[in-house]
């Protein structure tokens, strides 16, 4: 029997097939799709010794069908991951560095993000159920800065959705940028003043507005979503650490600590699912940057969302993590965000149920990493090992030193998330030499960029936190309804 899912703000309510959640995006209350602790499917650990060795692929298809089963024929899911995770294409390597500390890199996909993995099923994914049920989607995504140029590389062209993407003009970088605004075709980049969390917030509303999407495409389920929020960007994120065990040559049963730089907590969350189906993971660390919302939470006991505040780490600049709803449900607590009757948010994070939290505790540690020591760990990285990190990679090594105080003999996996070359005025600030921008980004610093600006200002300030206005909100409605987006 196929497994289904439910909205984390009505988990005894309507139950959805993954085809189904996938083309919706979000539930119409807001909620996330997510399926119970007891839900998650069990793999015994013969089958995960097994992958000890294998591709990419092979592995994915191991961890993903469980969730799957049903809704693609095992051949159909097999040939959509050997495609998705061609290892020409997007080659992944666990590094061992000192002691038995490990870096996974997922870094050398088409955007040289990590980004790519999960957007790389997912685009196929959609792609496939909207042919056979001769559909078309809008997907809208906001991005702190890897996501939007990921989910573009992965839906660039395909002929049954269009691509619109919200970023904060100001917090990414201009490497991040042209990734998304060079693609041209069905991809279409709107900048956002503000922070990251109104373009999230932007994102979310139009998600929902179904009257909005009746009027300007004739059907109000014409609009999805790609961010952490989609089911379908969720569940390929359980493969990572598998395929990190996979390479780590560790005895037996024996465990590890997975080290996570976490924005949207989207690879922390597959890494917690990971964990539940079986992968001896001692301890998740959950590595954040200036944003101390999780860290505090773990510490007091109360969930407080502040604006959120910018990092070296920047695609971690995340007030208000959208997997913590999930997060919460998973440990039988309940997480949402207060809406008015037109679905703007009038408080965030609001606790509705506290979860386990000593369970929490005891499976999560969280470190918040600020910025003079995401200079400092790179330097001395580099100083010592010879390895460049990106500012997010520095975030997950400083993270594992503060949970083992520097004790390399623990099997552990630090997840490195973006290739160093994307941020090289970072880096050359740390070590002082300026890493190679990758190929691809180097092509693009040169093509043209097709940009839509949103002109309104945000409501509140830089100190306290930014949050949407309805003047933007209605300039986003307008500028997408006047895209060439086939009706």
């Amino acid at each position: 029997m196929a497994l289904t899912y439910y909205s984390t703000n009505n988990p005894s309510g309507k139950r959805t097939t993954f085809k189904d959640a996938l083309l919706e995006g979000q539930p119409e209350d807001y909620g996330l799709f997510m399926m119970s602790r007891e839900e998650v499917p069990q793999l015994p650990f013969g089958q995960v010794r097994e992958m000890i060795g294998k591709p990419y692929s092979q592995i994915a298809f191991e961890v993903l069908n469980p969730f799957l089963r049903g809704v693609f024929g095992d051949s159909e899911l097999r040939e959509m991951l050997k495609d998705a995770y061609d290892d020409s294409v997007i080659p992944t390597k666990v590094q061992e560095v000192t002691g038995r500390t490990n870096i996974m890199w997922l870094t050398q996909g088409p955007t040289y993000s990590f980004k790519d993995y999960a957007a790389r099923f997912f685009g196929r994914s959609l792609d496939r159920v909207l042919g056979e049920r001769g559909l078309r989607r809008l997907v809208l995504v906001a991005t702190s800065g890897d996501t939007g140029p990921a989910i573009g590389s992965a839906l660039h062209n395909l002929d049954n959705v269009a691509y619109v993407v919200f970023y904060p003009k100001d917090s990414v970088s201009s490497g991040q940028r042209k990734q998304m605004t060079t693609l041209g075709g069905n991809v279409h980049a709107i900048a956002v003043k503000g922070d990251f969390d109104v373009s999230q917030a932007m994102s979310k509303i139009l998600l929902n507005d179904k009257e909005y999407a009746r009027q300007v495409f004739g059907d109000s389920e014409r609009i999805t979503s790609a961010n952490s929020i989609s089911l379908g960007r969720l569940l390929p994120q359980v493969v990572y650490p598998f395929y990190g065990f996979s390479r780590m040559g560790l005895d037996s049963e024996e465990a590890f600590v997975a080290s996570i730089p976490s924005g949207n907590f989207g690879d922390m969350m597959g890494s917690v699912l990971a964990r539940q189906m079986g992968l001896p993971i001692s301890r998740i660390i959950c590595g954040v940057n200036e944003n101390t919302e999780f860290p505090d939470f773990l510490t007091t006991g109360k969930y407080v969302v502040r604006g959120s505040r910018e990092s070296p780490s920047s695609a971690m600049d995340v007030g208000h993590p959208s997997n913590m709803e999930r997060l919460f449900d998973f440990y039988g607590g309940s997480l949402f965000d207060e809406r008015n009757a037109q679905g703007k948010v009038v408080r965030k994070g609001v606790t509705r149920k506290s979860p386990d939290l000593e369970g929490m505790r005891r499976d999560i540690f969280s470190f918040a990493i600020n910025t003079q020591q995401h200079y400092d760990t790179m330097r001395e990285v580099f100083e010592q090992y010879g390895i460049i990190l990106d500012p997010h990679g520095a975030v997950g090594w400083r993270a594992l030193e503060l949970m083992n105080l520097g004790d390399f003999s623990i099997p552990a996996l630090i997840y490195e998330t973006a290739d160093p070359g994307k941020f090289p005025a970072h880096v050359e600030r740390a070590i002082g030499i300026t890493p190679e921008i990758p190929l691809r980004m180097k092509q693009q610093e040169e093509m043209p960029e097709r940009v839509y600006p949103i002109q309104s200002e945000p409501l509140g300030n830089k100190k306290d936190g930014f949050s949407l206005s309805p003047e933007q909100l209605q300039e986003a409605k307008e500028i997408i309804a006047a895209l060439p987006i086939r009706r």
